[in-house]
């Protein structure tokens, strides 16, 4: 770990820690980081096996051996954001009108300056290859294994990925499903969309990096923070960003750069940082 990181307390919030970016506090200045390199990844999935399915779409940017990624709704983006971000500084980035791409650009930065490693306060769990059913279920036990929780307790899921919820149960906690684009889980339970509503039902949280790209993540970590709960991230999103939190509202992270699992069959890696492991 940097000197840094080993120090200082952790920034209390999102914004503040662009602010110590932009003040070089983790290596080099972002006015001299530029980005080489911006693309959207789209994807479409249906597991064998399941009744739905979902979309993704991501943005990502590159600076050196770095990748940064921020996930939107799809369709969100106006064309032309990666060619727009493509030779432009991380400091301009930082300050771009489209949140996203400020989120890409910051977790980029922070790739770039604190690379997922022992010395960035990570630890590795390998997911073993194969389909992408079978991966899922591998990430979200791991995800689900930094709750420490006894059976019975409940937690807002706060981004619905099927595969957490089936792990969830098979830990024997309760949980409410909760997300922007509503519908139904798996075993058809309804998914709420009123996310701040629910805090207070729940002995626990954990959430999507997407929420540091819509917006709602702040009000989640304010909460954590204030009442003392776990707030356990998993992160495509923001995979760099979320782990410099810890302490200020955050309790754990999954944290998962690009290539992100669904995109290959063969063997991977997320770095977990925080929790009970």
């Amino acid at each position: 770990m940097t000197a840094h990181t080993a120090t200082a307390p952790a920034p209390g919030s999102c914004e503040e820690l662009v602010s110590r970016v932009l003040a070089g506090a983790y290596g080099q200045d972002p006015r001299a980081l530029r980005v080489s390199t911006a693309f959207t990844t789209r994807q479409s999935v249906r597991h064998t096996g399941r009744a739905g399915g979902y979309r993704n779409e991501v943005l990502s940017l590159r600076i050196g051996a770095a990748v940064g990624s921020c996930a939107v709704e799809p369709d969100e983006l106006p064309e032309g954001t990666a060619d727009d971000c493509v030779g432009t500084d991380a400091a301009t980035l930082l300050a771009h009108p489209l949140r996203p791409v400020r989120i890409a650009a910051l977790d980029t930065v922070l790739m770039h300056a604190l690379p997922h490693g022992p010395a960035s306060g990570a630890r590795p769990s390998p997911l073993p290859a194969g389909g992408s059913l079978e991966k899922s279920r591998a990430r979200a036990r791991a995800v689900v294994g930094l709750l420490d929780l006894p059976p019975g307790r409940t937690v807002l899921v706060v981004g619905v990925v099927n595969s957490l919820l089936e792990a969830l149960r098979e830990r024997g906690l309760r949980y409410v499903p909760c997300d922007l684009k509503g519908g139904a889980t798996e075993w058809d339970e309804p998914v709420r969309t009123d996310a701040p509503d629910l805090l207070t039902r729940c002995d626990a949280v954990l959430a999507s990096g997407m929420t540091l790209g819509n917006g709602t993540f702040e009000q989640l970590r304010v909460h954590a923070l204030r009442h003392g709960k776990q707030l356990v991230m998993f992160a495509q999103t923001g995979s760099a960003v979320l782990p410099r939190l810890i302490g200020s509202g955050v309790t754990a992270v999954s944290a998962e750069p690009y290539p992100f699992f669904w995109l290959d069959g063969g063997p991977g890696t997320i770095h977990q940082y925080g929790g009970t492991r």
